[in-house]
């Protein structure tokens, strides 16, 4: 691994990630803010290490790898915790996340074939939806602030449309990869 401000970053999202999922279970006053704080952090994270990768040519076999894990897992355990406070329901996680494993398997397969899938506008606007939506809704019981439950929901079945829609995407625009 190189040693470079985008493998950092990605090094520190994966940290962060259990430190974001501890302040669930800790039963602390406003822990959903703490834990919001600590998304958006790694959401910027995820922004600054690909922006930096790329201006200033620093795109790594390490980062290709672990940015979308590190992506992968710090929005798996979004939904699964916001799954757990019942602010998000089974099927839209379902959905959100077989569109994962499905993408994955796909650029995988690529991959073998010597065919690198990159993200496109469909899948990028996606996640940007979904940290919106992740945010919103771990603030949503912050006493200081009104954000309905109605916004964060909402966005959360839009990347859900988003999701569904990215992943028929991928597989018409990279169809030839899979014909044999």
């Amino acid at each position: 691994m190189k040693w470079n401000a985008p493998n950092i970053l990605t090094i520190i999202r994966i940290i962060l990630i259990p430190f974001f999922v501890l302040f669930y279970f800790t039963g602390l006053p406003h822990w959903n803010i703490w834990a919001a704080i600590i998304f958006i952090v790694a959401a910027v994270t995820d922004w600054l290490d690909g922006y930096l990768a790329r201006k200033n040519n620093q795109v790594s076999n390490f980062g290709k790898l672990w940015d979308p894990i590190a992506d992968k897992l710090l929005v798996l355990a979004a939904l699964l915790l916001l799954m757990d406070w019942g602010k998000v329901g089974f099927i839209a996680v379902l959905i959100l996340e077989a569109r994962e494993l499905l993408i994955g398997g796909m650029r995988s397969v690529a991959a073998s074939k010597g065919v690198v899938i990159a993200a496109d506008k469909s899948g990028k606007l996606k996640t940007v939806v979904q940290f919106i939506a992740i945010i919103l809704l771990m603030l949503n019981d912050w006493p200081f602030m009104f954000v309905p439950v109605s916004i964060g929901t909402i966005l959360i079945w839009v990347s859900v449309a988003l999701s569904v829609y990215s992943c028929i995407e991928y597989f018409v625009k990279n169809r030839s990869v899979f014909a044999d």
